[in-house]
């Protein structure tokens, strides 16, 4: 069992439900602990559907499958396991998603195109649909629209703490409720978003349009995190929208007011991963200033958060600002180096290309000791800025991925 999160909340929250979203969660065996491991989400018809996935060469057998439903824009049920990762378990593992899908859409009454599905665990263990499928009819018989919490928790496996919020949102056609779950704490460095999140809301948006709010505000939250470099074979965040709320169909000024809700219950989700990162000890932001451009920005920024040294250095309360030098320079960015400055924790520690030399040691050294840390990077090279947030790397992060079963 991994300890606790020194950034857990104190209490768990209990999130919205939202009109027409039901769930039900089960042991099927699939997790070592015994915890529940499965969870069903069945959604009114008409639900529309829009998704971001994993874009790893060797994705898990669900995330092909949602891949290949998407395009259809609706769904009616969510099917979601861990402690297994359905990845590279072959033809065995297609059958667990489409044996279980058909079962579903058998229950619902529906084509098993609207059965959506996600995985997250160990890599390479194939196992029988049956264990999912004998499951069921008793998880259909006990859907409950107020299960949130009892579903961010049985998606959870390295995870010290269930991650969910909500958010109600007015708009001139009416009021809407969106409410998101999250899972992962380790193998987050998203190209996309590197972990399992999905998000219910009553609210009636076509699926275009739920689709290009779901990929703006995905910009502006998973991908501004790292925990520790590596992408998952299963990342998969999707949002469901059921049109149950009394709201008409979001468009122009309103929809624009979802995107930007939508935006922030994701950043929200995000730093929460980031926060139960592996082993963490210490909180991370990374602001990056004066790039050339917006993606330079965001390569520097990214360099410094996914750098070892930075990150061990930081573990150890060490302000080896020496680190963040070199993971700049070799994150492609352009670099002003005779204008060059950093900061941390507000205090500089290099000017103008320069060391600088102070008597805040005392201040600085309090600084690293603490769980929040600041590096602030200014290039010198432009206007642009960006920021990524990401967790130290510790020897609780090798102890419990060197016992992690493979």
């Amino acid at each position: 069992m991994n300890s606790i999160s020194p950034f857990a909340p104190e209490t768990e929250y209990q999130p919205l439900p939202v009109s027409g979203v039901r769930f039900a969660t089960h042991s099927c065996g699939l997790k070592d602990s015994g915890g529940d491991d499965l969870l069903l989400v069945a959604l009114p018809e008409g639900t529309a559907v829009a998704g971001v996935f994993t874009r790893s060469s060797t994705a898990a057998a669900p995330v092909d499958a949602c891949r290949a439903n998407l395009p259809l824009g609706v769904a009616r049920a969510l099917i979601v396991h861990s402690g297994n990762a359905n990845a590279f378990t072959g033809k065995m593992g297609e059958a667990v998603v489409w044996e279980t899908s058909a079962a579903i859409a058998d229950i619902f009454g529906c084509s098993p195109r609207m059965v959506y599905s996600a995985a997250t665990g160990i890599i390479g263990r194939s196992f029988s649909p049956e264990k999912i499928v004998s499951h069921l009819v008793d998880l259909a018989g006990r859907l409950d629209a107020n299960g949130g919490a009892a579903a961010a928790r049985t998606i959870m496996t390295t995870d010290t703490f269930p991650k969910s919020t909500s958010r109600k949102v007015a708009t001139s056609q009416g009021n809407i409720v969106l409410t998101g779950l999250a899972k992962g704490a380790g193998m987050i460095a998203p190209d996309m978003a590197t972990l399992l999140s999905f998000v219910f809301t009553d609210a009636k948006i076509a699926p275009t349009d739920l689709q290009r709010s779901l990929n703006v505000a995905n910009q502006k939250s998973y991908s501004k995190i790292s925990v520790d470099g590596d992408t998952s074979t299963n990342d998969t965040l999707l949002l469901f929208a059921t049109g149950q709320s009394t709201a008409e169909t979001l468009s122009g000024a309103d929809l624009a007011v979802f995107t930007e809700a939508l935006t922030d219950l994701l950043k929200e989700l995000a730093l929460l991963i980031v926060r139960d990162g592996e082993g963490i000890t210490k909180f991370i932001k990374v602001d990056v200033n004066g790039a050339r451009t917006d993606a330079e920005a965001l390569s520097a920024a990214r360099a410094i958060a996914g750098s070892p040294l930075v990150k061990t250095a930081i573990a150890g309360g060490h302000p080896n600002w020496g680190r963040i030098i070199m993971a700049v320079g070799k994150s492609g960015a352009t670099v002003n180096k005779r204008n060059m400055s950093v900061n941390l924790g507000g205090i500089p520690v290099a000017r103008s290309g320069d060391p600088v030399a102070h008597n805040r040691d005392e201040d600085l050294n309090a600084h690293m000791g603490g769980r929040e840390i600041h590096i602030e990077v200014d290039l010198a090279a432009g206007t642009a800025s960006d920021t990524v947030y990401t967790c130290d790397l510790t020897y609780g992060y090798v102890e419990i991925n060197a016992f992690y079963k493979t």
